[in-house]
């Protein structure tokens, strides 16, 4: 595993020094969520859902996407996320029955999100808040509360939050399905994490400066960490960058990859892998510039990266991320800290 070389620069900015505590929140988890997770994961069982709806906007959503997914393929429920316009400008009349509400915000005081679970809660449906500022509105609606203890993130860009929600997620189903091989899972996380903030994507930083535009491609549990990477790129660095479902990219999208177009693609050891394998070698003979952490191939430029559970190597993909997104906008004279235009909360109605 290639370890970084610590530059001046890129060491000093909020957003790495903030990035870096991900293993420590996860391990906060750990240590002090136990009884909430417990609580949360018997109130699912008596009210035993048949459908879960989540609540989020930015990175909290893309966190979403990812427990979508492993709520889908560890509980077998069907997932989908909430528009939150429907109740908080619409004003439409939904039914909740028989479902759950997860809703995963970093300040909890977004409006629209208060008001889906303002409406879930009124009709009856347990809604569980993963959030950050624990005495947030959000909170004091919520059911339960599953903190992500991340503290402070004073940085406009979520990367230790965003960490934080995939880890309180995994430990929610782990909870609720009782599954052992979760909870093993997730208690290597942390050091884990720690590797994966040591390993050193800079390969990926010059094929990206040369271009304005970039996909980022994931599937499965991973399509989450590709639509939250598509926007840090557009954050941080200022790049025009969208995330496809590997499945979707050939579906039109890649009619407009071509000389030297970027292409960073993240996979995780499931069964998604094998056609993701498949995908980047028909891409490889298409003059593009395949980077690629977890899956390997011609012509690739492969970004080392741990081997984990299925289920945590999209936090180890990501993490590393976040390191080559902040050496990526110094490097293009950005301030990963203060993107232009951007403020932390945003309160959306």
């Amino acid at each position: 595993m290639n370890q970084v070389t610590h530059t001046p620069d890129s060491t000093r900015t909020l957003m790495f020094r903030e990035a870096a505590e991900a293993a420590r929140v996860v391990q906060d988890q750990l240590d002090h969520n136990a009884d909430a997770a417990r609580r949360i994961g018997r109130l699912l069982r008596e009210r035993d859902p048949a459908f879960m709806l989540t609540v989020a906007r930015g990175s909290s959503d893309h966190a979403a996407t990812y427990a979508k997914y492993l709520v889908e393929t560890r509980a077998g429920v069907f997932t989908a996320s909430a528009a939150p316009s429907v109740n908080s400008i619409y004003k439409a009349p939904m039914r909740f029955d028989g479902s759950a509400c997860i809703v995963i915000s970093q300040s909890g005081a977004s409006p629209d999100l208060l008001a889906v679970a303002e409406a879930a809660s009124a009709a009856g449906a347990p809604v569980i808040a993963i959030v950050n500022v624990e005495d947030s509105p959000l909170a004091e609606l919520a059911d339960e509360v599953l903190p992500i203890r991340a503290g402070p993130e004073k940085s406009v860009a979520a990367t230790k939050s965003f960490i934080g929600s995939l880890s309180a997620a995994v430990q929610l189903v782990a909870e609720w399905r009782d599954d052992a091989s979760l909870r093993e899972a997730l208690s290597q996380a942390p050091a884990l994490l720690a590797q994966a903030w040591e390993c050193d994507w800079s390969a990926a930083i010059e094929p990206i400066k040369a271009t304005r535009s970039l996909f980022t491609l994931g599937r499965g549990i991973g399509l989450g960490i590709a639509q939250e990477s598509a926007l840090k790129f557009k954050e941080v660095c200022g790049l025009h960058a969208e995330a496809y479902s590997s499945a979707e990219v050939l579906h039109g999208p890649v009619t407009i990859a071509r000389d030297d177009f970027p292409m960073l693609v993240m996979a995780q050891d499931d069964d998604t892998l094998p056609g993701l394998r498949d995908l980047v070698g028909d891409l490889s003979g298409r003059g593009l510039h395949l980077l690629a952490a977890g899956v390997s191939g011609a012509n690739v430029t492969e970004l080392p990266t741990p081997s984990a559970h299925p289920v945590i190597e999209p936090m180890l993909r990501i993490q590393s991320f976040y390191r080559l997104a902040n050496q990526l906008s110094l490097a293009l004279g950005q301030d990963p800290d203060n993107p232009p235009f951007l403020r932390k909360v945003t309160a959306t109605v």
